[in-house]
């Protein structure tokens, strides 16, 4: 109390606490944190909600504002405030995002930007490989970050996650764009859920890539979901745990799945004649057909009946059919293949790069014993449709290069 400048009569004190009820404060609030009674309204308060509603706070928001970081009514614009901003809008947050990064996180005006905050990006920067211009939007979506101390959150985490073999660059990659993992508690929630896959078996070798394309497996609560999404697997879809495994790893979006929606396609398939035990291993093979809608299934299937006219076996063996764009890849291709008179497999015209397609077509022959890549990740997800497509629609970059020659199923 001895540095708080206590009001110097009941005047004063009733002044101050007629202007925080008015802000939108409750006597609660007050009670929660009575300093806000100390606070003087000419030398901080009024100034401080000045500077707020100027940086774009709305005064409505105020009092939620304040009711979050009561502290920010203690601190001085000049010597606390207006460095933080200054620091925030030196790590490219744009000036439109300031109150979305202060209302989001007002403890953030409570840092140093010479402590935990430099020391925080830089590491990200200097060791991780985050890229600096990527900082801004990492604090518009996720500032608490900022707050993290280096030895004790960021390092550690980012150890533990380079040692289930992904590539820090590739780390790097993911925490530019869900910088939100950073906040996993590492050993409450992560090392938990990777212990948890290994136990639902998932093999080692594979959480590099499961991390990699869906990074929030890692903050779930994973062992209840893969208890309940397993046994759902067994009695709706008979299949067993070692199925469910292998479909886990290469969709681990599973876990999260509705089974309202998983039971959408199923549906759809047996509804074709397709017994359980086909669909079983179709899904085993290529769960990502539970991702589409029954509306772009039905169009793939119709053309496959009436126009390639090949027999159901060739479907249940590549079920990966169903995750192409009919109007862009399949009926294309399909139309250069049988302008050819070429015969050959779904996997040979349709898993592969349109610049390999087009040396297949010039070719001569079939190259028999050469299919396309392993279908094992998903390939990319369009919106809207949720139709699937491959990878190879897309130029990869070099990190992804990297990636998939340091780690592979």
């Amino acid at each position: 109390m001895e540095a708080v400048e206590l009001p110097s009569s009941l005047d004063v004190l009733q002044e101050r606490l007629d202007f925080l009820l008015r802000l939108g404060l409750s006597t609660d609030d007050l009670s929660a944190y009575p300093f806000l009674l100390a606070c003087s309204l000419r030398k901080n308060v009024i100034p401080v909600l000045s500077y707020l509603e100027k940086l774009g706070v709305t005064r409505a928001r105020l009092a939620a504002f304040v009711r979050a970081y009561p502290a920010c009514l203690h601190a001085s614009v000049a010597v606390d405030l207006a460095p933080i901003v200054k620091a925030l809008r030196g790590l490219d947050v744009d000036r439109q995002d300031i109150p979305r990064v202060l209302e989001r996180y007002p403890d953030v005006l409570g840092l140093k930007p010479d402590g935990t905050i430099s020391t925080s990006v830089a590491y990200l920067v200097g060791i991780v490989g985050v890229a600096p211009r990527d900082i801004g939007p990492m604090v518009t979506h996720y500032p608490f970050f900022l707050s993290m101390r280096v030895g004790t959150t960021i390092k550690p985490f980012c150890d533990y996650i380079t040692s289930l073999g992904l590539p820090m660059r590739i780390l790097a990659r993911i925490i530019e764009k869900r910088p939100y993992i950073l906040g996993y508690d590492l050993e409450e929630t992560v090392k938990p859920n990777v212990e948890a896959l290994l136990s639902f078996g998932i093999r080692k070798e594979v959480l590099p890539l499961m991390i990699a394309q869906y990074p929030s497996i890692l903050g779930l609560p994973l062992k209840v979901k893969l208890a309940a999404q397993q046994y759902f697997f067994n009695l709706k879809l008979k299949i067993d745990p070692d199925g469910f495994a292998r479909a886990i790893e290469k969709l681990p979006q599973l876990v999260s799945l509705h089974q309202n929606v998983i039971l959408k396609p199923v549906e759809f398939l047996r509804g074709r004649g397709i017994t359980d035990d086909d669909i079983g291993r179709m899904l085993i093979r290529c769960p990502q057909i539970l991702l589409l809608r029954n509306e772009l299934m039905k169009n793939s299937f119709y053309f496959f009946k009436s126009e390639l006219k090949r027999p159901i076996s060739e479907l249940l063996e590549y079920p990966e059919y169903f995750t192409y764009s009919l109007e862009s890849r399949i009926k294309p291709r399909y139309m250069r293949v049988a302008s050819k008179g070429i015969r050959c497999s779904l996997d040979w015209f349709l898993n592969c790069s349109d610049q390999r397609f087009e040396e297949r077509m010039r070719g001569d022959f079939i190259e028999g014993d050469a299919p396309g890549p392993s279908f094992t990740m998903g390939g990319k997800l369009q919106m809207p449709g949720n139709q699937l497509v491959s990878d190879d629609d897309n130029e990869e970059s070099d990190d992804e290069v990297l990636y998939r020659r340091t780690v592979m199923l």
